[in-house]
């Protein structure tokens, strides 16, 4: 094997055989690099030891204590997840700041490529590494060697590493025990040799201890666990939750002429409720409760005694105001603990975009800075790449962004001509079985394709039915009336959001869906038709003539009746199959004016 791939493998495993040439000049923004809060280490003998016997080790082993505690696990998972969806690539900072990604060819971007076998490895790396960093604040990657030239990347939490004194480390992977030897300058170690890479928050108190979310809410998650135990105790005590039942000795249901009163004695009856829900604590018969028989003289009726005390009921507000504590602990917006159910989807968006920015980017940067120190360079300075301090690794976070505006975007976008149709229709929900079959400057209402439609019966034909309101047979309206031309983009618009909302519905089969997009939105209901009682049932018209009344006010006419006719002249019309007409417009509006005069 190769000088160079144990460097690539054992990092610093090998001497150097003659002095390195002084690393180049950072570029402008190279304190990029310096600024990010992570930390990563080359260990030596000493410092092994000194890492392994952090005074933070005991608290971290609390924090994974509670990792199966609901909150401390969705918060966890929710990092790890996100994290998991990034994509590390070699990059530089140029001299104005801007990233410039490495040429997929070059050493660096192919040594980013292989990290963890490829892009799915790394997906799993990251999501690993995003719940290491939300609970411990720590983990480690292990790199182990392999005969065929690659490499086995695993992701273990502090738990899992140890010292070994002046041989090392230890981490126990998938059960084993792997032995890490430290760096050592003047000492050559087997090609094949693992090696470990640290990746920690630091603390701003100790830079030596790691830091997250769960290690500043220990105590706090403490008493959560502790407040669960009392709400679990009282739900699972009978004597508690259901009290105990005083009965006087003797005391019997009425019996029957000629019954045993010994066959009815109300304690054995009691008796044998209560030794179901023992066995069966989920049937009826659990609440019962615990039923003692005492003196007569000492009570005079059967009575209930309920014992229960106050701090019942607030252990449970305690317990609630505790996953709040932890849920504004955590660097996440706290609504992806407590719920988004008070949040509309503007919201949920704003808050997805911050909670990246604040929750997922700078873990993100803490990985990467971490294998750019430890792995990348050393790396690319063994293979004498030139510049070979100016490369990093990187993580693109954009796979995790979500513009509220990202369709409109796109629309504006295209228009002047700065993305591709193909791109436009990706934004906007389409694919490309959803582009055009004809060049969209050459495509007009008259070439559209549509579903040929059986012969009308002999006493239907296409013209307007006789149901429409019967003003619709009056004179054609003058060009210039402005009430006029307000309702027929009215009724244009209202026919395109009714025929989107037809496609979509059960009167537009699915397998003809795509077929249903090439034809002009206001005019589907022509092809695909509908009853009266379909196009309420369907709610086609469901807000579309929401600004009839305005329309009404603003120009003299009765708002109730424009809303009201509008919206029988479109269920008529779409019931019929009719294609609208702008001459139909003055006829059924008429009516509207007379009623406003």
């Amino acid at each position: 094997m190769p000088r160079a791939r144990h460097r690539v493998l054992g990092v610093d495993s090998l001497a150097r055989q003659a002095p390195a040439p002084p690393p180049p000049p950072a570029p402008q923004g190279a304190a990029m690099t310096r600024d990010l809060v992570s930390a990563a280490a080359r260990y030596t003998t000493r410092t092994a030891k000194t890492t392994m016997q952090n005074p933070a080790r005991a608290q971290q082993a609390r924090a994974w204590g509670f990792y199966r505690t609901p909150e401390v696990r969705s918060f966890a998972n929710w990092i790890g997840n996100a994290m998991s969806s990034a994509l590390l690539y070699a990059g530089r900072v140029r001299a104005d700041g801007s990233i410039e990604r490495a040429p997929a060819d070059h050493p660096a971007a192919l040594h980013v490529t292989s990290i963890a076998g490829g892009a799915d490895g790394q997906s799993q790396l990251l999501r690993e590494y995003g719940r290491h960093l939300a609970v411990a604040g720590e983990g480690w990657t292990v790199i182990r060697p392999r005969k065929d030239g690659r490499a086995d990347w695993h992701v273990v939490s502090v738990l899992e590493m140890s010292s070994k004194g002046s041989s090392g480390l230890e981490a126990e992977i998938d059960g084993r025990p792997v032995a890490i030897p430290a760096h050592d300058p003047d000492v050559i170690v087997p090609p094949l040799a693992p090696v470990a890479v640290r990746v920690w928050d630091p603390s701003p108190e100790r830079h030596l201890e790691a830091d997250s979310p769960v290690l500043a809410a220990l105590d706090e998650l403490e008493e959560l666990r502790l407040l669960g135990a009392v709400v679990r105790a009282v739900a699972q005590s009978r004597l508690t939750g259901r009290g105990v039942l005083l009965i006087p000795q003797g005391t019997r249901f009425p019996t029957s002429p000629g019954q045993s009163a010994a066959e009815d004695d109300l304690l054995d009856v009691f008796m044998q409720v209560a030794e179901t829900a023992i066995r069966e604590p989920d049937s009826a018969a659990a609440t019962v409760p615990i039923i003692l028989e005492v003196p007569p003289e000492s009570i005079g009726q059967i009575q209930h005694l309920v014992l229960r005390t106050d701090f019942d009921e607030l252990a449970i507000k305690l317990r609630e105001e505790n996953i709040r504590r932890f849920a504004t602990a955590a660097d996440i917006p706290g609504e992806f603990l407590l719920g988004l159910g008070d949040v509309n989807h503007w919201g949920a968006w704003e808050l997805t975009s911050e909670a990246i920015r604040l929750g997922i980017e700078p873990r993100l940067r803490v990985v990467a800075h971490a294998y750019t120190e430890q792995w990348l360079r050393p790396l690319l300075e063994d293979e004498r790449v030139p510049d070979a301090a100016d490369w990093m690794v990187l993580a693109d976070s954009s796979p995790l962004r979500v513009r509220t505006n990202r369709s409109s975007t796109a629309i504006e976008v295209h228009k002047l001509g700065a993305i591709s149709d193909a791109a436009l229709r990706r934004e906007t929900g389409f694919d490309e079985a959803d582009a055009p079959t004809t060049a969209p400057a050459e495509q007009t209402e008259d070439t559209v394709p549509t579903t040929p439609t059986a012969p009308l019966p002999a006493d239907e034909a296409t013209d307007v039915p006789d149901t429409l309101p019967a003003s619709a047979h009056a004179p054609a309206p003058a060009p210039d009336d402005p009430l006029v031309a307000a309702v027929d983009g009215l009724l244009w618009h209202a026919l395109h959001q009714a025929g989107e909302k037809l496609r979509r519905s059960g009167a537009c089969p699915r397998d003809r869906r795509a077929e249903a997009r090439r034809i002009t939105a206001s005019r589907r209901h022509t092809v695909y038709p509908v009853t009266r009682e379909e196009v309420d049932a369907l709610n086609l018209l469901d807000g579309v003539l929401d600004r009839a009344p305005e329309i009404a006010a603003r120009y003299g006419a009765d708002p109730t009746c424009l809303q009201r006719t509008l919206t029988a002249y479109l269920r008529e019309l779409m019931a019929a199959g009719v294609e609208y007409d702008h001459t139909h417009v003055r006829p059924v509006v008429a009516g509207c004016l007379t009623e406003a005069a």
